[in-house]
């Protein structure tokens, strides 16, 4: 009878610690250039061992509810996740409106140095959290899809102390390609072979990587074409792909795993 009341009291306390734990969504707040920028934190605080801290930039519809979902996927116990707010708190294109969402990005596309400035201070806020939540300052990096590709791609050409960035399905374009000599980090771009928004710069951007020093690889994922990785999406030129999207995810893991090797 003591050990049923034994086992009991165990269960009961592991069910509460489970009802405590939760993914937790932190408003973080910033104003960079007169422009007040609103992203969220996000990671499970389950435990409180550091991991470590991904800036992540979603598709070109920003930050709302979908990319809060993707970012708790991909955190899970393993990341301390930065959703970053790449326009200003104010401009928050509606989901599904490509219009809005091409008008958000145009400013950004229009002056690379705008959007590697914001960029670099998303790493910077990122970096500040680490005073209360569980982020390993010694393990960071940033991950971005579609548009965010394009994000974390500049972060690495404008010489960023991180580890790795991986690009999603992301523009391939530079302003200029002589910085690829500044990139630090690990670079792992993978995009859909039949995506004809990005594949155009291929060959370009592998050009500009040769003249890197950095450690990167171009992965090509067969018979898939843009937003392989965006649930919902099923258009002819933009559609999600379950099993690309697995592989693409397992991609970045090991990538990051193998950056993130010996900077314990």
């Amino acid at each position: 009878m003591r050990y049923i009341r034994c086992l009991a009291a165990l269960l009961l306390a592991s069910f509460a610690f489970a009802a405590q734990a939760k993914m937790v969504h932190r408003p973080v707040e910033w104003t960079q250039g007169g422009t007040r920028f609103h992203s969220v934190l996000v990671y499970d605080d389950a435990s409180s061992a550091k991991r470590p801290g991904l800036v992540m930039v979603p598709n070109w519809f920003g930050v709302n509810e979908e990319a809060v979902k993707k970012a708790e996927m991909i955190a899970g116990k393993d990341y301390v996740i930065l959703l970053t707010d790449m326009y200003g708190a104010n401009l928050r294109p509606q989901l599904d409106n490509a219009e809005q969402a091409q008008a958000a990005v145009k400013p950004l596309y229009a002056n690379r140095a705008l959007m590697r400035s914001r960029i670099n201070e998303a790493l910077t806020q990122l970096k500040a959290q680490a005073k209360d939540a569980p982020i390993d300052t010694a393990k960071l990096a940033a991950i971005g899809f579609c548009f965010g590709g394009a994000a974390v791609l500049d972060l690495a050409r404008s010489g960023a102390d991180v580890a790795a960035v991986v690009s999603f399905h992301g523009d391939l374009s530079t302003d200029d390609a002589s910085m690829a000599k500044h990139i630090k980090a690990r670079v792992l771009a993978m995009n859909g072979a039949d995506d004809t928004w990005t594949m155009k710069d291929a060959d370009k951007f592998m050009d500009e990587m040769r003249q890197s020093p950095a450690d990167w690889q171009f992965v090509v994922l067969g018979h898939a074409v843009h937003c392989f990785t965006e649930v919902g999406e099923n258009s002819p030129g933009c559609k999600y792909d379950a099993k690309v999207a697995a592989r693409s995810y397992g991609l970045m893991h090991a990538w990051l795993r193998e950056a993130f090797a010996g900077r314990d």
